[in-house]
């Protein structure tokens, strides 16, 4: 979703086209955002896991078992830790999509005409002036729509492997690793399109256009599958694995291994 001029390069071409216009930094563009808001989003996301699995379960101790308790407790902490962090998503990705040149700075901050964030506080400041609570939760809808089943579908197959796993193995860091990376790698392909949506909401503020404005999830899919093709809805996928994959094997083996640390009981446990 960055300009048009990086749209249809490829993976290499638009690791070119960064490095020449902004060189090393503009690869860590929105970097300091992102770290701010994966803290608490993922300390959210497996804390409340765990309490939604637990309230589950006492709620409804005879219906909610196996891999239909992970789907529903991985779907409310999703989107549970979006909520909280939603903000911060929405600036990481403003200044990660500036594509900006220090030569190409005016007095003003301005390029083109397209305002200059200078960092998380001067971005955060001036998206609240411009549109308040709702101008920092702005594509939340596709967000919670794409998490809802992404979290979902990532704890449900992580759970669903790691039982398929021999015992001899269930406590070994590979095997997570492996369960976690398959796990991410499926629920990301499942749900792309509706961070393709996200995206494009998120900055269509920040692009001149005269196409009609993004509104309402499905209808901002089906609007750019007809106007950009439906391939755009998977565009930069195959990027996205190579963040997206080893973030869940990571992420769910350090998971499981500090739960081992802390002595927190196993889930076979059910109270």
């Amino acid at each position: 979703t960055r300009r048009a001029e990086f749209h249809s390069t490829g993976l290499s071409g638009s690791v070119s086209r960064i490095a020449k216009t902004e060189g090393l930094l503009g690869f860590y563009r929105g970097n300091g955002a992102s770290v701010a808001r994966i803290i608490p989003y993922a300390g959210l996301h497996y804390m409340s896991y765990e309490e939604y699995r637990r309230w589950i379960l006492q709620a409804f101790p005879n219906v909610w078992k196996g891999p239909t308790l992970d789907l529903m407790a991985g779907s409310l902490s999703g989107g549970t830790a979006v909520l909280f962090t939603y903000p911060l998503d929405l600036i990481r990705t403003k200044l990660a999509y500036q594509v900006v040149s220090p030569t190409k700075l005016n007095v003003s901050r301005m390029v083109n005409n397209e305002q200059v964030y200078r960092g998380i506080r001067d971005c955060l400041s001036k998206t609240y002036k411009e549109g308040g609570i709702r101008g920092l939760y702005r594509g939340v809808a596709p967000t919670l729509f794409g998490i809802f089943p992404y979290a979902g579908l990532k704890f449900y197959f992580y759970e669903e492997m790691k039982r398929h796993v021999p015992d001899d193995y269930k406590k070994s860091i590979m095997a997570k690793l492996t369960c976690g990376s398959v796990a991410g790698l499926l629920g990301q392909t499942f749900t792309y399109p509706l961070e393709v949506v996200r995206r494009q909401m998120q900055v269509q503020k920040l692009v001149a256009s005269e196409e009609a404005e993004l509104k309402g999830t499905m209808r901002s899919m089906v609007f750019i599958a007809q106007k950009q093709g439906w391939k755009t809805l998977f565009s930069g996928l195959s990027i996205n694995y190579i963040k997206v994959v080893p973030s869940a094997a990571i992420g769910f083996t350090v998971y499981d291994t500090m739960k081992s640390c802390l002595r927190v009981p196993s889930r076979d446990e059910e109270n």
